[in-house]
């Protein structure tokens, strides 16, 4: 009898943890598993919504997608826009981090540094979007700034010419992302043990020794995940785009989002942009893999 009470007491606190955790999965299936799945399912019809009895025509949604020229352009612009977003993030947020981590700096002028650095952090996407477009206006004090200085001649227009809006973009999303490196790998700088520096200064290790053999092994864990999961939100920009550039001019700064969203609500093409969404979707949870396998490692 004792021993029955002693089995069912364990049963209990092995399912108390989820108990508590019921509601939140609930609420989890209700606005994320069920959406995905209704999304999927519409990717597989002619086209719904519109189309009162649509039919099942499998993967031919996808098919057309992966043809149209300008998803494959979205495709392009979204990799060089994630990639030269998430090196220059890194980059960027490594070179502050070190300078704030400094010893050579006075506590005051780290402090004002910080708040300088970390300024572009403060803005929503719609603030960015629209700050950067004045400052980038044909007229604006970009173009006035470097006539004066004499690196160009006339008026660029950088978000309006099809060989500057891209690179523009990019530049206008590092300026916005860098701060969440830089934060982080400051967090990690100051959680490196003095000791191991004064022992590899004891053995002749110079600055750049210093840095490779021992910095970069105690940061490594924090650049892996950092960049993992910038990559995936760099993936899936949408506000900034949209509000920038719009996808224009032409198509020239198309990304996968900005075309599912025209795909929806211009063209009302519902089921390619389903499909176009789980694409993306996919993608996503392929780069998801690495990151739970790399927390799983550390």
């Amino acid at each position: 009898m004792i021993k029955n009470r002693s089995i069912l007491s364990n049963k209990k606190q092995i399912l108390d943890p989820y108990w508590f955790i019921l509601p939140a999965m609930l609420l989890l299936s209700i606005l994320m598993l069920i959406p995905i799945i209704q999304v999927f399912r519409y990717s597989l019809m002619d086209n719904v919504i519109t189309n009162q009895s649509p039919t099942f025509i499998g993967f031919g949604n996808y098919k057309e997608i992966i043809k149209d020229e300008i998803f494959r352009s979205a495709v392009g612009h979204t990799l060089y826009f994630t990639i030269f977003s998430v090196l220059f993030h890194l980059i960027l947020g490594m070179t502050f981090a070190i300078l704030l981590n400094s010893k050579y700096l006075s506590s005051g002028f780290r402090a004002v540094l910080r708040v300088i650095f970390i300024f572009p952090w403060l803005f929503t996407p719609a603030i960015i979007a629209i700050v950067w477009r004045l400052i980038l206006d044909p007229l604006g004090i970009m173009n006035y700034i470097l006539q004066q200085a004499g690196i160009i001649q006339g008026i660029v227009e950088w978000l309006s010419n099809e060989k500057t809006a891209l690179q523009t973009l990019t530049f206008i999303n590092i300026w916005n992302g860098y701060p969440f490196y830089m934060v982080s790998l400051l967090a990690g700088l100051q959680s490196v043990p003095r000791q191991q520096y004064e022992a590899a200064l004891i053995d002749g290790a110079n600055s750049t020794k210093q840095f490779r053999y021992i910095t970069i092994p105690h940061l490594k864990p924090i650049i892996l995940s950092l960049s993992i999961l910038d990559f995936i939100w760099t993936m899936q920009v949408f506000p900034l785009v949209w509000m920038t550039t719009g996808g224009g001019p032409g198509h020239a700064t198309e990304v996968m989002a900005t075309y599912t969203y025209k795909l929806t609500f211009l063209q009302y093409e519902f089921s390619k942009a389903s499909a176009s969404a789980i694409i993306i979707l996919v993608i996503s949870m392929i780069i998801s893999i690495f990151y739970v396998r790399s927390q799983k490692s550390r």
